[in-house]
């Protein structure tokens, strides 16, 4: 059986997808969303290395995150430009996602790794596009096939109109059939960042 923790499967598909990854990426198979998949990531490592000598406590919630992202990085604001409620959603901010004094709040915070790339395994089409399509907020998608679909021309064809890459097992190991499209994101949210928050914490 073809499964996404085994080290050689997820070789495989690493070789395969060496095209599209750049120097620096890792994997991890996990459970996000419901979903398995091999995740390929790049870790921030200086904002890893802050919040171990910070402290941090985790950085899970929404609520946090999107209050961080109304601030800027690493440039103080006055307590005095926010209104009572952002005062109060700083003041709630997790150990180690800014620095606050008497009069100003500086973020330091930052996502603490990239997610590039998660491949699902499909032992069916329908399925495949169907937990690929959960990680489209995320990072780009493939579904890795355990057997070659027929009319698989007409296959690929509908994949590539979702953005899904679509991988191959054979007998001599995994190949890539369909580049998946690049993650184009029209503006950075706290769900994308939650989801890096949550593979980062898998990774610890």
């Amino acid at each position: 059986m073809v499964t996404l923790a085994n080290s050689v499967i997820g070789r495989s598909v690493r070789t395969a997808s060496a095209t599209l990854l750049e120097a620096g990426t890792q994997t991890k198979a996990a459970s996000l969303h419901g979903t398995e998949a091999l995740f390929f990531h790049r870790p921030d490592t200086a904002e890893h290395a802050r919040r171990r000598n910070a402290g941090a406590e985790r950085l899970d919630r929404m609520a946090a995150l999107e209050t961080l992202l109304t601030l800027p990085v690493s440039i103080p604001v006055p307590l005095a430009s926010l209104d009572a409620r952002q005062r109060r959603a700083v003041r709630a901010l997790p150990t180690g996602a800014a620095d606050r004094d008497r009069t100003t709040v500086t973020r330091r915070a930052v996502r603490p790794m990239r997610v590039d790339l998660a491949v699902v395994r499909a032992a069916g089409w329908s399925q495949g596009l169907r937990d690929a399509g959960r990680f489209a907020p995320f990072c780009r998608r493939a579904m890795l096939l355990t057997r070659r679909p027929a009319h698989l021309e007409e296959r690929l064809a509908e994949a590539d109109f979702y953005g899904i890459g679509v991988f191959l097992a054979t007998e001599h190991g995994v190949k890539m059939v369909l580049a998946p499209e690049e993650y184009r994101p029209v503006r950075h949210t706290a769900a994308a960042w939650c989801f890096a928050e949550e593979l980062y914490q898998l990774l610890r």
